[in-house]
């Protein structure tokens, strides 16, 4: 086994150790946090690198493509009788490989962002302590050949994302967000617990591959699938499906979805790591994990898998949902958020109808550009000092021309311009998988999502860097950097003074549009190499494949799709430049309902809010009163009760146990003090009484032997 397998652990400790030493440092040792920050990502992508060429080299290779270190974490019991062992380990296969190299470079490209961006912060060494322990989780997740390891670094992700979130805590909306996104995604990982517990009753491990044992391997797999419930289910798609839960509340999946769109209240930095690369592609790389479980079936049955059903479904509507909401959004990190949204749609139906290798090269084009997005919004806001609202923006693509050349590469990518993007070929292999599906409908819902991101895109665009600057605010006054003493309160004075962004930020959005173009080129149909790596082949170059029938017809549909939403968006946004921040949109005069519906987001929060938080708080008040009057009433009854038995007993002892014990007592004190008196000490007194008692004595014989 190479040496890059034995010592894999290091990439998640690396983070974890700066992490910690970060936690012990003053907030005035700012450059050391940012130094142990960065340098540990730094080593982790060159381990990931290391790992991700090892893994190209045993490609193709059979087994030998997945190694494993699995480990005793700890013994229970005798090992000889019932003792039972919990073992851990981790995994280096083609998935793990891409996943490493992608969380570690684009999470560098951010961490050396974020030392622009946050660098008049007053608590910019404990943000990147939080950094670096979300991406040790990450990474930790990552790695996992465990399910049980796996859901621990899960929760650390949860964790810190909760911290990145409301980082800004004085903020009340910051606040709410971090513990909504914490709350939401607690529910699905309650369903993954379950799924957790009934996997490890059916086989007996939670270690994913252990050599011919794991509960993702062939012997396993087969029990699971024959074996059904109580409702016709097969075991395995019970399981799948409540695996699957935990990825909707991590993915942001329709109807768990509600917290993603508020995680935008962290710095600009979080939302790129938590929207981008890491924190939701968790539940994405989950589904890919545990997908021989959820893709198990009976010997001879051809259908399609129950569990692939809900994961294609779900992540069809999904896309189309967000994508929606997105077009009525003026929050320039809003309309992104819900595009994430949107793209994680995708994500999971390419892996329901396509697989591993369709839904994971999304996964990855989709971290660099939506990265590049974030980023680049960060930039705007960065630049036009604090303000989102695009609808006060305007004119920016000369007061800003890297941020614009850049961002305009990671829209057209999202977008899937054709033939140049990374998101074209991602993406069009995810619509012609949901082509052949088995049902038509999630196709058409993934082309009209497809449309609908490329005209929000458009029109986000439109407001903020073309036209002439726009605000409906005046508070214009030219503040420096060097004044706004704390990043987490700036002063607003709207877009009026718009500036590009330091090199430390702009760097690594050159760095990410770069990758996203030249990422699609490693998974086109001419040359599939990335879905030929994940499959453990070893692809073959065949440009004659783009001119095939099926093929060239759903990639002329979707450039006829993409040009479509980005000339719908030209002709409505930016033929006639929006000229004042309180004009209307346009869409907003042609169907006022249906556009208010989409701006207040189809009401889900409302929803939410009028039916299960009205019923939690109705339960809490609920089980208030029964712990106030019920439960407390019958504590205060027992408790009187009890005391009336202490009463009772100390009557009781004073007045019978007592009485007869005193009186006892006295009676053998005084019989004692009568005895005392024949115990004088005196000799004469004894010889006295002797001599009484022998007369006495004597007397008594004497009668006695006169008597007739």
């Amino acid at each position: 086994m190479d040496w890059i397998v034995q010592q894999l652990w290091l990439i998640p400790v690396v983070p974890l150790v700066a992490a910690a030493v970060s936690a012990l440092l003053k907030q005035r040792q700012r450059r050391l946090s940012a130094s142990l920050a960065v340098g540990s990502m730094i080593l982790a992508l060159a381990l990931s690198c290391a790992a991700l060429i090892n893994a190209v080299v045993h490609s193709g290779t059979g087994s030998t493509a997945r190694q494993v270190v699995n480990f005793f974490w700890f013994q229970a019991g005798d090992p000889q009788v019932t003792g039972t062992a919990l073992r851990l380990g981790w995994i280096l296969d083609p998935l793990s490989a891409v996943m490493l190299v992608m969380v570690s470079l684009v999470g560098l490209l951010i961490f050396i962002y974020s030392l622009g961006y946050m660098a008049h912060d007053e608590n910019f060494t404990r943000f990147f302590c939080f950094l670096s322990l979300f991406a040790s989780a990450m990474f930790g997740l990552v790695i996992a050949n465990s399910l049980l390891l796996l859901f621990m670094c899960w929760e650390i992700v949860g964790l810190t994302s909760y911290l990145l979130i409301g980082f800004w805590y004085h903020k009340p909306s910051a606040a709410a967000a971090a513990k909504k996104a914490l709350i939401t995604t607690r529910v699905g990982d309650l369903a993954l617990l379950l799924g957790m517990v009934w996997l490890y009753s059916k086989t007996g491990t939670l270690l994913f591959y252990d050599g011919g044992h794991g509960c993702l391997e062939h012997s396993a797999l087969a029990t699971l699938a024959v074996q059904t419930t109580s409702l016709g289910l097969a075991v395995s798609t019970g399981i799948g499906l409540l695996i699957f839960c935990g990825a909707i509340g991590k993915s942001g999946q329709v109807p768990l979805h509600v917290w993603l769109p508020d995680a935008m209240e962290g710095p600009t930095p979080v939302s790129a790591l938590i929207h981008a690369a890491t924190m939701v592609a968790a539940g994405v790389f989950l589904v890919a994990r545990v997908y021989p479980l959820m893709a198990a079936q009976p010997g001879g049955v051809a259908s399609t898998p129950g569990a692939l059903q809900v994961v294609t479904w779900v992540g069809a509507i999904t896309a189309i949902f967000a994508a929606s909401i997105a077009v009525a959004q003026t929050d320039i990190k809003r309309i992104l958020a819900y595009s994430t949204v949107s793209q994680l749609g995708f994500m999971m139906l390419g892996l329901g109808a396509g697989g591993v290798a369709v839904g994971m090269f999304h996964l990855i084009t989709h971290a660099f550009f939506k990265a590049l997005l974030f980023l680049g919004a960060g930039s705007v806001i960065h630049g036009c000092r604090d303000e989102q609202d695009i609808r006060q923006m305007g004119g920016l693509r000369k007061l800003m021309p890297v941020t614009f050349a850049t961002y305009a590469v990671g829209m057209l990518a999202l977008s899937g311009f054709p033939l140049i993007f990374s998101g074209f070929w991602s993406k069009e292999e995810i619509l012609h998988s949901a082509h052949v599906w088995t049902a038509p409908a999630p196709f058409y819902l993934g082309v009209v999502a497809a449309l609908l991101s490329a005209f929000y895109m458009t029109r986000q665009v439109c407001y903020v860097f073309f036209g002439s600057v726009r605000s409906s605010r005046h508070e214009a006054a030219h503040i420096s950097n060097s004044s706004i003493p704390n990043k987490s309160e700036p002063p607003h004075v709207g877009c009026y003074e718009a500036h590009e962004s330091p090199w430390v930020m702009t760097i690594p959005l050159l760095v990410l549009a770069a990758f996203s173009v030249l990422l699609g080129f490693l998974g086109t149909p001419a040359w599939p190499w990335f879905q030929g790596f994940l499959g453990g082949e070893r692809a073959a170059g065949d440009l004659g494949k783009l001119f095939e029938g099926d093929v060239l017809r759903l990639m002329v549909l979707s450039s006829a799709v993409v040009f479509v939403g980005l000339g719908l968006g030209w002709w409505l946004y930016g033929r006639k430049p929006v000229r004042s921040a309180d004009e209307p949109d346009v869409l907003e005069p042609l169907q006022p309902e249906v556009f208010a519906l989409l701006k207040r987001k189809y009401f889900v929060d409302e929803i939410y809010e009028a039916s299960v938080i009205r019923f939690s708080a109705w339960w809490a008040q609920v089980c208030a009163c029964l712990d106030d009057w019920l439960w407390n009433g019958v504590v205060q009854l027992l408790s009187l009760l009890v005391v009336g038995l202490a009463w009772l007993n100390r009557y009781f002892d004073e007045y019978v146990v007592n009485s007869g014990f005193d009186a006892g007592c006295r009676r053998l004190s005084n019989g004692g003090v009568l005895m005392s008196r024949l115990q004088c000490g005196r000799v004469q007194r004894y010889l006295r009484l002797f001599g009484v008692a022998l007369t006495v004595l004597v007397l008594l014989l004497i009668w006695g032997c006169g008597a007739p």
